[in-house]
């Protein structure tokens, strides 16, 4: 079966009052009007100071996307490897809704011998569990030549990103955007949509993860700005991404960063940025030269075209504190003011510190003010690395993650079957709405993106240094998003609310790590989770996967997501 390309031409917006406003102490815009360039705060009966995880609008609007994965070949930067890509591309096709729709994503693996499952980054997945794609937690893998289809609701607005969650398949090409239309805390002429920021390599990630286990994290060769670069020889090979702008006009960027080991500084030369969103959290709007986004994370900025008319670098700047790029100078594209312009920029980088510290916590304030609660559950996760039969591991707690892509917990807990072993280092949670803090630390001068699928969650403390109950935590409208540094030699203190059912995994997001056992699970309300299951759907995508694996003699090499 063929799969068309996906549908990016969306129903008009239908909004519908859905009741009372839940949250008494947000205080609400008192007009209501069209979000236009002028004024992108309102949505029609909702606005940018309406509590969205108590308040979506029901739109009645269903996107239906269609997307198929490929084994093909492809030279993004000019050199030719194999790759993994979404219908074709890199990136994939950007899946587009607007707050409150329903969307419905079909997914066929026709990749040659590989398993897979697609992963919504940042997509709560409310009450929607089985919808999150992570092969060994919430499914089974999909089998070549099987069909999937995922469906959840668009109850936050922003920019993300979907990924295969099958080993280190994302960083073969299995990637796309995610644009959710709403609210927005800074106004702008021009939406740019997503700008991808990924490291990129000459072998295949496959190829160097025996590396990353014997010896460490390797050298990447590039990196690639929305799927381009140029690469250095004899002759100059790929193209820049090139971006063509009006002058006086405003530009909204949706930074994604996509790498697989790779914190970036982001900048555009003579230009400043005003950053209005991180991950899916709208916040109070600041301004910065340059913007430091660790892997997973996502920042929306809007840019002011009101330099002179010319050409300007757009810089991804890898920080070598954290990893290693042999093209680190020369990852750029172009900002053209003039469209038919050919020539290159000649504009100076701003100064930066090359660290792989987050953006401050100071300036990260979320426009819905929300307080952390009182605390309930504390669990802490010493990070640690050491190698287990010659390769290297990583642990939380004295555990390194290992599950199974033919087991997943949400089967063994409709089977009743909650014997965890070690390895799946299940922490369950069983009360409905209580507050759970994690203070996960690390002794080691290397930094961690810490990705926790299912919730935003709170950040309550972020710091060099060990961590102890001296340490003050920040309860009073905290950052809220699903990654968050855990600084090198320092400590990570993070809080969410248990208002969503189901089997979530908490991970580092340097895709070496994540594979080497660097994640853990959180099995919340387990008793209200069967109910939530399709079971006969679930049930025949692990049956097709079971017939192939058993044929093929597939076995896992990894942590198992």
């Amino acid at each position: 079966m063929q799969i068309s390309s996906v549908l990016t031409s969306l129903s008009s917006l239908a909004i519908l009052v859905s009741g009372a406003i839940a949250n008494s102490d947000v205080q609400h815009l008192t007009k209501r009007c069209e979000n236009s360039a002028t004024d992108r705060s309102c949505w029609g009966d909702y606005d940018l100071s309406t509590n969205y995880y108590d308040e979506v609008p029901d739109t009645g609007v269903t996107v239906e996307v269609y997307l198929e994965l490929v084994n093909t070949t492809a030279s993004l930067d000019g050199l030719e490897r194999n790759v993994l890509l979404v219908n074709g591309t890199f990136p994939g096709p950007t899946i587009m809704a607007n707050w409150g729709d329903t969307v419905v994503v079909h997914v066929l693996n026709s990749l040659e011998n590989n398993g897979t499952g697609i992963h919504f980054h940042g997509i709560r997945q409310n009450y929607t569990n089985s919808m999150d794609g992570v092969p060994s937690i919430t499914q089974c893998a999909i089998a070549p030549g099987d069909s999937m289809t995922y469906t959840w609701r668009a109850t936050q607005y922003g920019s993300s990103w979907y990924h295969s969650h099958f080993a280190l398949q994302a960083w073969e090409g299995v990637l796309g955007g995610i644009i959710i239309n709403g609210p927005a805390s800074a106004n702008y002429d021009h939406d740019a949509g997503n700008v991808f920021l990924n490291d990129w390599t000459h072998q295949t990630a496959d190829a160097m993860y025996n590396a990353a286990q014997t010896t460490g994290p390797p050298a990447l060769d590039n990196g690639i700005i929305n799927g381009t670069n140029t690469f250095p020889g004899d002759t100059s090979l790929g193209a820049r991404f090139e971006m063509s702008v009006t002058e006086g006009d405003s530009y909204r960027l949706r930074l994604v960063n996509g790498a697989i080991d790779t914190h970036f500084k982001f900048s555009v030369d003579n230009h400043t940025m005003t950053v209005m969103a991180m991950d899916f959290v709208p916040i109070i709007p600041y301004t910065a030269d340059v913007i430091s986004i660790g892997m997973g994370q996502r920042y929306d900025v809007v840019i002011n075209m009101n330099q002179t008319a010319d050409n300007y670098w757009i810089r991804a700047i890898p920080q070598t504190f954290c990893s290693d790029n042999d093209n680190a100078d020369d990852i750029k594209g172009i900002l053209r003011y003039d469209a038919t312009s050919t020539a290159d920029p000649t504009s100076a980088a701003y100064s930066y510190v090359d660290d792989c510290d987050g953006e401050a916590m100071s300036d990260l304030v979320p426009s819905v003010a929300l307080n952390a609660g009182t605390v309930t559950t504390n669990d802490e996760e010493a990070v640690t690395v050491g190698r287990s039969g010659g390769v290297f591991k990583w642990f939380m707690a004295a555990t390194t993650f290992a599950v199974e892509w033919a087991d997943p917990t949400l089967l063994q807990i409709y089977n009743g079957d909650s014997n965890w072993t070690t390895s799946s280092h299940v922490i369950q949670v069983d009360n409905a709405n209580e507050w759970v803090y994690f203070i996960i630390e690390t002794a080691q001068a290397v930094p961690h993106p810490i990705h926790l699928h299912g919730h935003d969650f709170f950040i309550l403390a972020q710091a060099e240094g060990t961590y102890s109950s001296d340490v003050t935590l920040q309860t009073t409208n905290p950052p809220r998003r699903d990654v968050a540094m855990l600084p090198a030699s320092g400590y990570l203190v993070i809080g969410f609310e248990t208002d969503n059912p189901g089997a979530w995994l908490m991970h580092c997001h340097i895709g070496w790590h994540t594979s080497e056992g660097f994640a853990l699970q959180i099995v919340e309300r387990m008793d209200e989770i069967p109910a939530l299951m399709d079971y006969d759907s679930f049930n025949a995508t692990c049956a097709n996967w079971n017939t192939y694996a058993e044929a093929f003699g597939i076995e896992e090499e990894d942590s198992g997501v």
